[in-house]
């Protein structure tokens, strides 16, 4: 999957040719948070009839409004690619910009958004990769001040209680495309509850991630953001 990391994520980053040696677990947790990398403020998509548009917008409004209501969150995750190959772990979220995700145990792997960049941290092969915020498609989550309504569109679901979000860049569809799911639910904040997101890139490898357990509110230092460099020269905490 390395080929669809875009210039987000080259294909020639230091740890690409060892990915094929290293468990596949590895290469999936990439591929689920940087494989799909689109620079969501790009993305402009297609119009769709008045009504229909109307009633996207309005939708589009209500999950911006859930953006901006969740000042922190923490939730578990399970991380699927199109094999069915499996990663599990912990997300936690503080407004704004600021998220984790703390691998299962055996996954030497964690990335961490501080704000301005997502870092991913291999702990196998000491090395540590980032990469602007803007160029990841979690962007559109962790960034209160996007407006979804310019580079997002309503997907029907036909079910009236779950909400569908796409975003991609028509302009780079090496970049692939990102999909967020909301449940309607009234003790959510804005009464939407973040399910999950399936990532699609170019070759249409499929990677989804479920979110469970979600609390929302909850205490959350800075310091759930900070993490240990494991390079050998200049060890330090980012």
């Amino acid at each position: 999957m390395a080929g669809s990391f875009g210039e987000s994520f080259p294909v020639t980053h230091p740890t690409s040719h060892r990915l094929h040696r290293r468990p596949r677990r590895i290469a999936l947790a990439l591929a689920a948070l940087a494989g799909t990398a689109t620079p969501l403020a790009l993305a402009v998509l297609p119009a769709a009839p008045a009504a229909a548009q109307q009633a996207g917008q309005d939708d589009l409004q209500q999950v911006n409004a859930y953006i901006r209501a969740v000042t922190t969150m923490t939730a578990n995750f399970s991380q699927t690619d199109r094999a069915g190959q499996t990663l599990t772990g912990t997300l936690t979220l503080k407004q704004p910009g600021k998220i984790r995700f703390q691998y299962q145990k055996g996954v030497p792997l964690l990335v961490v958004g501080d704000g301005k960049a997502l870092t991913v941290i291999d702990y196998e092969v000491r090395q540590v990769q980032r990469w602007p915020i803007g160029n990841s498609p979690l962007a559109a989550l962790i960034d209160p001040t996007k407006d979804l309504a310019k580079f997002g569109r309503i997907v029907q679901t036909g079910d009236p209680n779950v909400l569908s979000v796409e975003a991609r860049d028509p302009r780079r569809p090496e970049f692939g495309t990102i999909t967020m799911i909301f449940q309607r639910k009234a003790s959510a904040p804005a009464g939407l509850e973040l399910y999950g997101w399936v990532a699609l890139d170019s070759q249409n490898n499929r990677t989804s991630v479920r979110l469970s357990g979600q609390q929302y509110g909850v205490a959350v230092p800075d310091s759930a953001f900070r993490w240990t460099d494991p390079r050998p020269k200049g060890r330090a905490t980012g």
